[in-house]
């Protein structure tokens, strides 16, 4: 007697489902869920558009304006630009803002990127990690608050060894040439724990064998660190120097604690000079002006080093 056998072949899968699981996408998901994901994003939307949407659009439109508040707005088209145009402290204030940002990125990424080669080389320990983080914790008030109490150059402990050392004491914050390196130094201070660990999960990144390739080479430690680790850090380095340059042009809370602009307007960096014109004249329409000119020049800095870094290239592949 001769049995039947059934095909045991698997019946091939359609094209539609097969497209959906290399997608990631599961059989049976329904496209019901769309409005139940739009509900879970509603708050961010919500918060983004009353919180950055709304107040950019209007201040776009304040820096076309006459307005002190008390009295309603008056459009009065490119005459704020041209005051700016005109403005010797608004270029003066510039100039300051280009000068902090300078040495604070110069010396902030040359400083994190010698304590993470240090913690990834040396140590392996959380605690120290944990440590080398906490100044960036600390809020900008409180620090700018901390170092002008240190600095002071009567009862700060800096200055005390500075008088035992010297005879008299330094005026970092009252000196018009040692008030920018002053507050620099404190954004350095602040910033170095969190750009450190950024550049040290970069560090994690480049494989073992690179190095050791280097030193089957006969390569020094120096030569390593010039010719492999700093280009294969290209990307996060450029992350990092764009990400000080914003936050270093946007400087304000310890200008406020430590000096105010002063002494004579020389650490007057364009953030305080904004507040200025806006909470103490009560000219809005041409604070939002200098500030609308601060969004535009810092969108063009960063294309531009996007572009000059190569950010999106990596040596790695």
């Amino acid at each position: 007697m001769v049995t039947a056998t059934q095909d045991t072949k698997t019946p091939p899968v359609a094209p539609v489902a097969t497209a959906r699981r290399r997608r990631g996408i599961r059989p049976g998901t329904r496209r019901g869920h769309l409005p139940l994901a739009m509900l879970l994003i509603a708050p961010a939307v919500i918060g983004f558009l009353v919180f950055f949407a709304y107040p950019t659009v209007q201040g776009i439109y304040y820096s076309f304006t006459d307005f002190h508040v008390l009295s309603p707005p008056n459009w009065v088209g490119l005459a704020n630009f041209q005051q700016l145009l005109g403005d010797d402290v608004f270029w003066h204030s510039l100039w300051v803002t280009v000068y902090f940002v300078l040495l604070s990125v110069f010396f902030g990424i040359l400083i994190s990127l010698i304590t993470a080669v240090i913690m990834h080389r040396l140590t392996k320990s959380t605690l120290i990690r944990g440590i080398v983080l906490l100044p960036f914790l600390i809020s900008g008030v409180v620090a700018a608050m901390t170092w002008s109490w240190m600095l002071d150059p009567g009862l700060g402990i800096i200055n005390s060894f500075i008088i035992k050392l010297t005879g008299h004491p330094m005026l970092f914050f009252g000196d018009s040439a040692l008030a920018v390196p002053s507050l620099a130094a404190i954004s350095v201070w602040k910033s170095m724990g969190y750009n450190a660990i950024l550049i040290f999960a970069g560090l994690q990144t480049i494989p073992a064998t690179i190095y050791e390739a280097g030193r089957v080479d006969g390569a020094t430690e120096l030569q390593m660190f010039r010719r492999l680790t700093v280009p294969l850090l290209r990307n996060i380095l450029v992350m990092v120097v764009i990400l000080t340059v914003i936050g270093s042009f946007q400087v304000f809370d310890i200008v406020q604690v430590t000096t105010k602009g002063g002494p004579q307007n020389a650490s007057l960096v364009l953030q305080m000079y904004i507040y200025n014109k806006a909470f103490s004249q009560f000219d809005f329409g041409y604070a939002a002006t200098m500030s609308l000119a601060l969004f535009a020049m810092l969108i063009a800095i960063t294309f531009t080093q996007l572009k000059m870094t190569r950010a999106g290239e990596s040596d790695l592949t």
